[in-house]
């Protein structure tokens, strides 16, 4: 999650860099690292374990788990438009202002309290 959240507020920094500057480079270089090395991977093994653990837990009548799993599905939807903004910036075709960053960094965050609160209050 922590890379959900900075991943965004990287490109509200690299959208106000000129295409080819030093910044420009240097947070591409951020950027890919933090997705390709960290983000993945970790969506990966989240995802993995997850559904280990319902499996195990005999959790996949629980309806909270459905909703969490509706929720956790757009957060990695969210990921791969993610994965595509870093491309865009990685071609220098940035199509977004440093506001529009400012808005979608928002939405893990979102996300993620709707994610915790079905999990904790398992409210059916």
């Amino acid at each position: 999650m922590a890379g959900m959240l900075y991943l965004p507020r990287l490109f509200v920094y690299h959208s106000d860099s000129p295409v080819g500057s030093d910044q420009d480079i240097t947070f591409g270089i951020m950027e890919r690292r933090l997705l390709s090395g960290i983000m993945t991977p970790a969506m990966l093994t989240a995802w993995v374990s997850g559904l280990f653990l319902a499996w195990q837990g005999h959790f996949f009548q629980a309806g909270w788990l459905h909703g969490k799993l509706a929720f956790v599905i757009l957060l990695s939807a969210v990921h791969g438009y993610f994965s595509r903004l870093r491309k865009d910036f990685a071609r220098g075709e940035n199509r977004h202002s440093s506001g529009f960053y400012r808005v979608i960094n928002e939405v893990p965050t979102l996300l993620m309290i709707g994610i915790v609160a079905l999990v904790v209050v398992k409210p059916f």
